[in-house]
């Protein structure tokens, strides 16, 4: 009998080598057949020799030298052609990762952390309480929240190709079974490719607004409408079946949000008009599908009344569907799913024209149009659908066609349940400042305060609070105000109107940026209450907003102050009230990003955690049901990482059932392009979230209070290490300006918002994305790690005891691992050979060389300290598949990074053609692609 053979790691590996080798082979045969020998000979000579690099057969200089002076006319295909390598090879990888799993599951093995088998698993072991679990849940929610990012700026039509790519492949890893099958999938893929190669990466024209709603709402077809739903059904049948004496999760868990037309903060471009643009069609996106899964249905469900019985309710209905029912007069199912079909055309034609946004019933798919739609009455609500559909579904149950119901039925009554006729939240966000700004002007104009910004903070309160309370409008219909006051109340009115419309989970949250007082979160109120969103009620009674206002605290000052400030306004009688009248929901969101570039990434994290955890005292003293938002970016310097992890880490009492994060960038299209890996990463959200709020995670018990000692000592010392390079040192603006992108990052047409919040060069005014996109691009990745190293050897200070220390809390404590083997993968992703080459750009070579190296040294520093404490001998010993992706990738990005330099200099020198511009700008694209999580 043959022993079984065991499967080694280069087996393992394997396949992914080789559909990397052969997408590559493709690609590279296409540049040749329609580029030209010239072209192709280079690219294969920078790409050799940039394999020996990695092998450390020559120096980096070699790569270099083959692109010094190369013609643009040459440069643009070469850029494209490694950029769309680094793009196959994330496709291989994707495929990569579900064959290991399927292979994973083959085994017998476990299921894997992150995934909800495990999750189930965690949940039976701890024989949880069912009472406590609903009350634990009574609130549940994930929402992940898509924002816009300027490197996430990919046609649609290339993410169309990437999809079919990816089908084919995974296609013929299953079946070629006969050459004859393996040569037409080969040629099928020839085929794509050939497609992709002549398709043009990014669009030349800035990018609008309205292309990045497109953009955001292109991932519900891929894949987030048949996603989303199943996993909510999946997730309350579980809980459901492990403790049926309780009614869990009557609403869907996790429903997603979106920034895209809402965020204002720094957009000049966010108008009320993009406002009913970005709801209108994300609207007229559940209903097209709504209605194309009806007709679907009625082709499908065409039982005869003569066969099988049918309830009276779906008798009613039946009754009211086609005009001429003889066609179809036993077929009662397909008559009543037509009836609905007409009504809820009726309610989008309503729906979509109140809302103005330009989008008409007769384009949707499925919809009915002409007099049946005219006369029909529409759905008030999403229930009211639901409810009908319920009904049919009830009556198939009856008759014994479960096996029907529960397909395409099902999955529609999931979807309406879901989604609504809103499809995802939009919030609104605006900066503190400018709330500031237009409070005074109608407190002016009205002639309640004539200098509202000469008042102490307890007088705005006071003010604020009285006016809060009063029906009276500040404004009468012929006020006129500026044009920035203006705006803003008329982006507030289009919300209004789409929350009239659709209802008030279309606009569900107002953010206020740099919130730093009460006074700021009443400004917020006042101008919802002017726009008529905020009603103060009867003279008797309390006021009531169908918007959830949330204070956005980001710097570390503010994050620490966070948890006084909310428990101020909660003392305030009509802020109570309020928030007493949306049952004591109290959002608040915690800002990753500027806090990160404000006091540097330990500090920042550790601020962050010490938040979570006074925000958590404020519950336990008020009552108040607390909400986390986290503005996580998709790079660790600007809170990335994977979420699951992220989770845990999170203070004992901060999640309780419920988050919201936000999702950015290439990270987007990472997670949510293909149905396999959106499945995975919203089942990690639920995962994490289930195991945060039921089962004890944080594993320190008594020794909380003195770990949490050390980390405010260790933070203060990252913090001061952070501050001595980046806000102390003459001269590191320069520094940052000239060996980095960041001013093509505002030059460049990649993203509608401008890349600072003012007209200045300082860090704290310029915008995080490309703060750390920058940093990414020049692979220093200095937001995701810098001042650490510092802090660890200065507290250690060659003591054992203390290195044991931190040793036994990685291993303890899921903050701190976390922390850490973030650390460990942004470290990964840096290359300070490459670094050096930017810096070169830097003209002044004292500071150059200053500057350079207090980043190398501390570099060096950081990864020997998390050696010491971790006990791995490198950085990714933990995350063996993202070293082989970095490995894999390696090829691809040292000639993006070093053709991205070489088009730095030239423009710098005067060289400003578009040509070399859109170098600079595919170079960007394509180093995003290839690190993945890049700003």
């Amino acid at each position: 009998m043959t022993e079984p053979r065991i499967e080694t790691e280069q087996d393992a590996i394997r396949p992914l080598r080789d559909d990397i080798r052969f997408l590559g082979g493709v690609l590279g045969d296409t540049i040749r057949d329609h580029e030209g020998p010239e072209v192709f000979d280079l690219i294969e000579q920078v790409r050799t020799e940039a394999f020996r690099v990695r092998r450390e057969e020559v120096g980096r200089s070699a790569v270099a030298r083959k692109l010094e002076g190369v013609d643009i006319s040459v440069a643009l295909p070469l850029i494209r052609a490694f950029s769309y390598f680094v793009l196959l090879a994330n496709l291989a990888e994707d495929i990569q990762r579900d064959r290991r799993r399927a292979a994973h599951e083959a085994a017998g093995e476990p299921p894997q952390d992150s995934s909800l088998a495990a999750t189930y698993r965690k949940l039976d072991a701890a024989a949880l309480d069912g009472a406590a679990v609903a009350d634990l849940l009574a609130d549940a929610l994930v929402s992940p929240v898509i924002t816009a990012h300027p490197t996430e700026t990919r046609r649609r039509t290339v993410f169309d190709v990437q999809t079919s790519i990816t089908d084919l492949m995974r296609r013929r890893q299953r079946y070629t079974e006969t050459e004859r099958e393996r040569l037409a999938f080969e040629s099928q893929i020839r085929r794509q490719v050939l497609a992709l190669w002549r398709t043009a990466l990014i669009r030349l024209q800035r990018l609008r607004i309205q292309d990045e709603i497109a953009v955001g709402l292109r991932y519900y077809e891929l894949t987030l409408f048949d996603v989303i739903p199943a996993i909510n059904a999946e997730v309350r049948a579980a809980l459901r079946s492990r403790w049926p004496g309780v009614e869990l999760l009557p609403r869907p868990m996790l429903r997603p949000g979106s920034w895209i037309g809402g965020d204002r903060d720094g957009n000049p471009y966010v108008q009320a008009e993009v406002v009913r643009q970005a709801a209108g069609q994300a609207a007229g996106v559940a209903f097209g599908r709504y209605l194309r899964e009806l007709e679907e249905l009625e082709k499908s469900l065409s039982q005869s009344a003569r066969l099988v019985p049918v309830s009276t309710r779906v008798a009613e209905l039946a009754a009211s569907g086609y005009p001429d029912p003889a066609p179809h007069a036993d077929e009662p199912y397909r008559r009543a799913l037509h009836a609905i079909r007409i009504r809820l055309s009726a309610t989008a034609a309503r729906a979509l024209g109140a809302v103005g946004a330009g989008v008409s019933v007769d384009a949707l798919p499925g919809a009915v149009t002409g007099r049946d739609t005219e006369t029909a009455p529409v759905y008030a609500t999403p229930q009211s659908i639901l409810d009908d559909l319920d009904a049919i579904d009830a009556s198939m149950r009856a008759g014994g066609d479960d096996l029907l119901a529960d397909d395409r039925l099902a999955a529609l009554r999931h979807a309406v349940e879901t989604f609504g006729f809103h499809l995802q939240g939009l919030d609104m966000r605006q900066n503190s400042e400018v709330h500031e700004q237009v409070v005074a002007e109608l407190l002016a104009w009205a002639g309640v305060h004539p200098d509202y910004a000469s008042l102490t903070e307890h007088e705005r309160v006071e003010l604020l609070s009285a006016e809060l309370r009063t029906r009276r409008p500040l404004l009468g219909p012929h006020a006129r105000l500026s044009e920035l006051a203006t705006k803003e109340l008329g982006i507030i009115r289009a919300a209004r109107d789409v929350v009239a419309t659709l209802g008030p989970e279309a606009v569900p949250n107002y953010i206020i940026s740099m919130c730093t007082s009460v006074s700021d979160i009443l400004e917020a109120g006042l101008l919802l209450k002017e726009g008529g969103l905020l009603d103060p009620g009867e003279p008797d009674g309390p006021p009531n907003c169908t918007v959830g206002i949330v204070p956005l605290f980001e710097t570390i000052e503010d994050l620490g102050a966070g948890a006084a400030t909310l428990a101020a306004a909660l003392e305030v009688p009509v802020y109570r009230e309020l928030v007493t009248a949306a049952d004591m929901r109290q959002e608040v969101m915690l800002g990753y990003s500027d806090s990160n570039k404000d006091g540097g990434y330990l500090a920042a994290n550790w601020a962050l955690y010490r938040a979570e955890l006074d925000l958590v005292e404020v519950v336990r003293k008020t009552g108040i049901r607390l909400r986390l938002f986290h503005g996580r970016g998709g790079t660790v310097g600007r809170g990335g990482g994977r979420s699951y992890d992220a989770i845990l880490a999170q203070p004992a009492g901060a999640v309780r059932g419920s988050l919201r994060l936000t999702e950015q960038g290439e990270v987007i299209a990472a997670k949510y392009a293909e149905p396999g890996a959106a499945h995975r990463n919203l089942e990690s959200l639920i995962a994490g979230t289930l195991e945060s709020t039921l089962l004890d995670v944080e594993g320190l018990g008594s020794e909380a209070e003195p770990s949490y000692e050390l980390m405010d000592e260790l933070a203060a010392r990252a913090r001061a290490a952070y501050a001595r390079l980046v806000h102390q040192t003459p001269g590191f603006v320069e520094y940052f300006r000239q060996s980095t992108p960041v001013a093509e990052v505002g030059d460049l047409n990649i993203g509608s918002r401008p890349a600072s919040r003012k007209p200045t060069s300082s860090v704290s005014d310029l915008r995080a994305i490309p703060w750390v996109m920058s940093w990414s691009q020049a692979r220093v990745m200095l937001p995701g790690w810098y001042g650490t190293g510092t802090a660890l050897e200065e507290w250690i200070g060659g003591d054992d005891e203390r290195l044991a220390t931190l040793s036994d809390l990685y291993r303890r404590w899921p903050f701190f691992r976390t922390v850490l083997s973030n650390l460990a993968q942004v470290m990964a992703k840096s290359d300070l050979d490459i670094a050096a080459r930017y810096a070169e750009l830097v003209v002044d070579e004292t500071l150059r060389d200053n500057i350079f190296g207090m980043i190398r040294d501390e570099h060096a520093r950081t990864i020997r300290m998390h050696a010491a404490i971790t006990g791995n001998d490198h950085l990714l010993a933990d995350n063996p598949s993202l070293a082989e992706s970095i490995h894999n990738r390696f090829p691809y990005l040292e000639p993006l990074n070093q053709m991205q330099v070489e088009l730095l200099r030239r423009l710098r020198a005067g060289d400003d053609s578009e040509l070399v511009k859109r170098g600079i700008l595919l170079t960007m694209n394509g180093l995003a692609t290839a690190l993945r999580n890049s700003g």
